[in-house]
């Protein structure tokens, strides 16, 4: 059959008000990018005339200022799951202005086939290459488009001609068996294939092809601070002895890597370290770094949701695809995060912390416990389930005024029981086989910043026994401080003696 080329404002119009509409793509790659600035637009309109309109959104994680960014602006936007990154949204969510799900990333698909959400009404899909059969070949950024693709009513394709080629030949598009038919996800190591490259749509559900030209507009990190550098060196330093000890396989274990500056300054660490053999990864994203490791022979192999790329990047990956194409493999979220893959390949998962407490539980996504950060993403799916689970963060933000490390976290992601690595700039803090006080004692010593290392000893004594030596009036002193007086380190723990 022969799908029509239409407009942006063609393919807004198919969408209304409470309608459940489904993006493609992970972390802005793969999102679209032309429709939903038209449906911003459409919304605007709307709500000029009086009337109501508003959409639940449901994205394989964050996408970019074309989708998150219109949309809030607009205040078309009524549920939002399960992550996002743009600063208009997370002003929306933080005013009350939408509901917010924050969601593990590789959860959100299943529950869509489970029916916990209700029907998907509208997908866009943007595409690379499509066929009048319905087969696509999806860009740079998989996440749960195959599971969307398969539920929708009408479906509306962003035909992108801002690559160079296609990407055809680096996605797995797979779709677990759902409960009681399940059977094990056949992934043994990184490079395992099992899924199509193509994405097969049902041809009657696709409404119309809208053009785009649009580039992710993802700009590149800043190069590694003092700070991101040491960080990076504790964990590469930390990693080889582990190795050089046998507490990692001779062969290395895959990497999984969260995105941001001290991700990729780890990476870099990890791929100059002489010690380090060559590795693969299987994670979520990956960033620039990964590229020049594998252009430089340091990274073999990398499975992933998402090439976030910056835009020179991706241009220097369209130029050399060739010889990325037996290096790169894109999988669905829900197996690129998978528990059960996570546990199986036995990953060396590496991610960030907003805070973290003395005893080991880690706060990835609430300022003060409070107003949403981006949300939890897939860093809970790999710190429970993997062989080595380590976070990191500075160990003090705004010049010394607050403490990353602090007596209870304001709100907890990842409990005591799956953390088994803290880093900061100041060092490593080794958690396996400790106990509650023991973890204090370890973290206080080697990741908290000299000027609030005796605030937290003074915080430890003022224990009066028990398994956790909380003392819950003051568990959060240093919090109250910053809100009251701006600075942490105004605490006083004298008054609670």
């Amino acid at each position: 059959m022969s799908i029509p080329f239409i407009t942006a404002e063609e393919a807004a119009s198919y969408i209304k008000n409470g309608d459940n509409v489904a993006f493609s793509g992970f972390t802005a790659s793969g999102t679209p990018k032309v429709v939903t600035v038209a449906l911003a637009e459409r919304a605007k309109k709307l709500h000029e005339e009086g009337k109501p309109f508003k959409i639940n959104i449901f994205t394989g994680a964050s996408t970019n200022d074309h989708v998150d960014g219109e949309l809030a602006r607009a205040n078309a936007v009524n549920i939002r799951m399960p992550y996002q990154s743009q600063g208009d949204m997370r002003k929306s969510i933080n005013a009350g202005d939408m509901h917010y799900v924050d969601a593990h990333l590789s959860h959100l698909a299943q529950d869509l086939r489970y029916g916990f959400f209700g029907d998907i009404d509208v997908a866009i899909i943007e595409a690379t290459e499509m066929s009048p059969n319905g087969e696509v070949v999806l860009g740079a950024g998989l996440g749960m488009t195959p599971t969307i693709a398969q539920m929708a009513k009408k479906v509306i394709i962003e035909y992108s001609s801002y690559y160079r080629t296609s990407f055809r030949g680096f996605h797995d598009n797979y779709i677990p068996l759902d409960p009681p038919h399940r059977r094990e996800i056949p992934i043994y190591k990184p490079s395992d294939r099992i899924g199509s490259t193509v994405l097969k749509i049902d041809p009657n559900k696709i409404i119309g092809v809208v053009p785009s030209n649009a580039s992710e507009s993802i700009k590149p990190f800043t190069e590694p601070d003092e700070t991101s550098k040491r960080i990076s060196e504790h964990i590469c330093n930390f990693l080889s002895t582990q190795l050089r000890e046998g507490r990692i396989p001779k062969e290395f274990l895959p990497i999984q890597s969260g995105v941001g500056n001290v991700a990729n300054a780890v990476l870099y660490g990890l791929g100059e370290d002489p010690h380090i053999p060559q590795f693969e990864m299987y994670t979520e994203v990956i960033q620039d770094a990964v590229m020049h490791l594998m252009e430089e022979g340091r990274c073999r192999f990398a499975s992933t949701c998402a090439m976030t790329f910056s835009d020179d990047a991706m241009l220097h990956f369209m130029d050399n695809i060739d010889f990325f194409r037996d290096k790169v493999l894109m999988r669905p979220g829900e197996i690129s995060n998978s528990p059960e893959v996570v546990r199986r390949l036995g990953l060396i998962a590496m991610n960030t912390a907003l805070e973290a407490d003395i005893f080991g539980n880690v706060n990835s996504t609430h300022i003060v416990g409070t107003k949403m950060m981006n949300g939890i993403g897939g860093s809970g799916d790999f710190c429970r389930n993997a062989y080595l689970s380590i976070f990191s963060c500075p160990s003090i933000q705004k010049g010394g005024k607050i403490s990353t490390i602090v007596p209870m976290v304001s709100h907890v992601d990842h409990s005591e029981h799956s953390v088994k690595i803290l880093a900061t700039e100041q060092g490593v803090a080794d958690l396996r086989g400790k106990d509650p006080r023991q973890r204090a004692e370890t973290i206080i010593e080697n990741c908290v910043h000299p000027m609030y290392k005796e605030l937290m000893w003074d915080y430890l004594k003022l224990s009066k026994g028990g398994h956790t030596p909380h003392t819950l009036n003051a568990a959060f002193a240093l919090h109250q401080a910053f809100q009251e007086k701006g600075d942490m380190l105004q605490a006083d723990y004298a008054k609670f003696i």
